[in-house]
């Protein structure tokens, strides 16, 4: 199989030379050394190459040739790409340039001459790097807490780009993350939520980052209650605070009624948190009051106090959190019904 190789190697030559006797010897060549095995060149796509290529007084006839095809024979051009040309800073020279390389230009290039005595080649392999690029992430997904996901990242680029992928939530710099084209979190939780960033970098030019947003849903969970110790005639205030994707509606009982605002009743919701004022606090007033915090995925309850100074109870959030059927069952009802 070899033989047949360099047999076909050697024909090939042949007829190029005999091809070479067609070329006007009016050219300025001179003869090269061509001892030197192949050498590499690396450039970067979209940059310029230069082939060198370096001759004498001894040489008659000399071309340029991309693997079969004839670039230049002499001064004449063979090739109809317009980003090729000669590179001829003085008659010891006869260089090949190409400008806006792509990686269609990779390959073996063939600097060619006829001498007195016998015809010569250098070969020259032409290596096209191309930057890290990312041409396909994911969208931005929301999902349930629980749920399996699956982040992809693909990216092309010569030589083949590294892929790895952080969540920038956890610390300035993020967490980085065992995963590269697709990473698979197993049980999303939601400290697992925010933004993820796939970096793919080769070193050929700065890193392609792309970023995905995944937002984790959960049910409400009561972080914090705060009672009230308030004498009569005064405002009575309670607080409760809940965390939840989506955010949690909120509702307050006292007993199995719901409250509304009313006269001397004042609801307030602000985000992730509500606050139930009570104007001008009577005898009837205190007692034990209910939070509930609800959202699509699940519904959380807590107790509260509104008591009267000197009875002794704790009023720093630690009320008990309940979930007696009732209060579930309206709580949903009013979910459906909008009441």
């Amino acid at each position: 199989m070899q033989v047949g190789r360099k047999s076909c190697w050697r024909q090939l030559q042949a007829s190029f030379f005999r091809l070479l006797c067609l070329i006007p010897t009016g050219f300025p060549v001179r003869s090269v050394d061509m001892q030197r095995a192949t050498d590499n060149i690396t450039v970067r796509q979209g940059d310029t190459a230069i082939i060198r290529c370096y001759v004498d007084d001894k040489v008659s006839k000399v071309a340029w040739l991309n693997r079969s095809n004839i670039i230049f024979a002499g001064q004449d051009k063979w090739s109809l790409d317009p980003r090729v040309d000669l590179d001829t800073k003085g008659q010891l020279e006869y260089s090949l340039r190409i400008q806006k390389v792509d990686v269609y230009d990779e390959g073996s290039y063939t600097c060619s001459i006829q001498t007195k005595q016998q015809p010569k080649t250098s070969q020259v392999y032409l290596i096209v790097q191309v930057p890290a690029n990312i041409y396909k992430v994911s969208e931005d997904i929301t999902v349930n807490e629980g749920s399996n996901v699956t982040l992809t990242c693909l990216a092309s680029g010569r030589p083949e780009p590294l892929i790895t992928w952080r969540l920038l939530t956890q610390g300035p710099l993020g967490e980085p993350l065992d995963g590269e084209e697709y990473l698979d979190i197993i049980g999303i939780m939601r400290n697992q939520a925010g933004r993820y960033a796939c970096k793919a970098s080769n070193e050929i030019a700065p890193p392609d980052i792309k970023y995905v947003n995944v937002v984790v849903n959960y049910p409400p969970t009561i972080q914090r209650t705060q009672s009230s110790e308030t004498p009569v005639g005064r405002m009575g205030t309670l607080q409760c605070d809940a965390t939840a994707v989506p955010t949690p509606e909120f509702e307050w009982y006292r007993d199995e009624k719901r409250l509304s605002n009313n006269q001397g009743v004042n609801i307030q919701i602000h985000g992730k948190t509500t606050i139930l004022m009570i104007a001008n606090v009577t005898e009837e007033d205190y007692g034990n009051y209910t939070c509930v915090a609800s959202n699509r995925l699940g519904i959380q309850n807590a107790s509260l106090f509104l008591y009267r100074p000197g009875t002794g109870r704790d009023i720093n959030g630690s009320a008990c959190v309940s979930q007696s059927l009732w209060l579930l069952l309206a709580s949903f009802v009013c979910l459906f019904f909008k009441c």
